[in-house]
């Protein structure tokens, strides 16, 4: 037992529950400035028209999560791998849907050429990391509260039906840019890396 334990590693609890995804941020020189890219979903796809960054499911094949990032940027924004050059990984996420998400931070060459799959991605778009820095999102809270299914065993709990259970909030942020709304998972990992940026910024 001491053996076992003190070889052990700590992981997600129930872990293989969850649907593991991985996502790229992919930054860009364009116009004389490092600026961020942005997709927005095809029409064919779950949540058409939102503003999302490359990604998607972890497959069995891929020997790690981030280069399940890659392929997927690769495969959505049509440019070779070889030409992404990956700078490091951000903080993974865990949602209560059993999602874990594990978002990658990298770069692109200036005269990188896409050639978009339009069955995920309708077009991309490019937002000055300057401009963002400087961008307070809004915050709205969506409220969350435990509802318990009709034949749920109240009785094997203390107080039953009248249980104190918890409640919770989720903040949402939202950024508006130049028409384009970013919210959600994607406004989360936006607003992750601009304060990791603004790290390195003030190093400098």
């Amino acid at each position: 037992m001491r053996k076992y334990f003190k070889q052990r590693k700590a992981n997600i609890l129930n872990h293989d529950n969850y649907n593991r995804f991985a996502i790229f941020v992919p930054l860009m020189i364009k116009d004389g400035e490092l600026q961020i890219i942005f997709q927005i979903r095809s029409r064919h796809v779950r949540q058409p028209g939102e503003i999302c960054f490359p990604g998607g499911k972890v497959e069995e094949t891929d020997p790690s999560t981030s280069f399940a990032a890659i392929r997927e940027l690769s495969e959505e924004l049509g440019v070779p791998e070889n030409n992404v050059q990956l700078l490091g990984e951000l903080d993974y996420m865990v949602t209560p849907f059993h999602f874990m998400l594990f978002p990658y931070i990298g770069t692109l060459p200036s005269n990188t050429e896409f050639h978009l799959n339009k069955g995920e991605v309708e077009d991309i778009f490019f937002a000055p990391v300057s401009t963002l820095m400087k961008m307070t999102p809004k915050v709205h809270d969506i409220k969350l509260e435990m509802q318990p299914d009709n034949n749920f065993p109240y009785h094997l709990i203390p107080n039953g039906e009248d249980y104190s259970w918890r409640k919770g909030a989720v903040s949402e942020e939202f950024y508006e840019y130049n028409g384009h709304v970013i919210w959600g998972l994607t406004a989360r990992i936006l607003t992750h890396v601009l304060i990791e940026l603004s790290k390195d910024y003030s190093a400098k």
